[in-house]
């Protein structure tokens, strides 16, 4: 995976525009998405989706994913599933 910050608008603290991380496959070839974090949470965008339409996660949320892997792995075949 290569990851970029196609921008980074941050001082101190992370802002509401925030910082957009781009992803891509480990060549480059191909963008998978974007991530957009900021002061409110997470966004992601799948492929070209713009990040309204992206997939919002609010930081409480967030934590509660990563508090332990198990947590995470669990969170990750729930949503493999679908």
């Amino acid at each position: 995976m290569e990851v970029r910050i196609k921008s980074l608008e941050v001082e101190m603290q992370v802002k509401q525009k925030g910082i957009e991380l781009e992803v891509r496959t480990k060549d480059g070839a191909e963008q998978l998405g974007d991530c957009y974090a900021t002061m409110t949470g997470l966004t992601w965008c799948k492929g070209k989706i713009k990040k309204e339409n992206g997939v919002k996660v609010k930081w409480e949320d967030f934590i509660v994913i990563c508090a332990s892997s198990e947590s995470l792995k669990a969170a990750v075949k729930a949503a493999k599933a679908v």
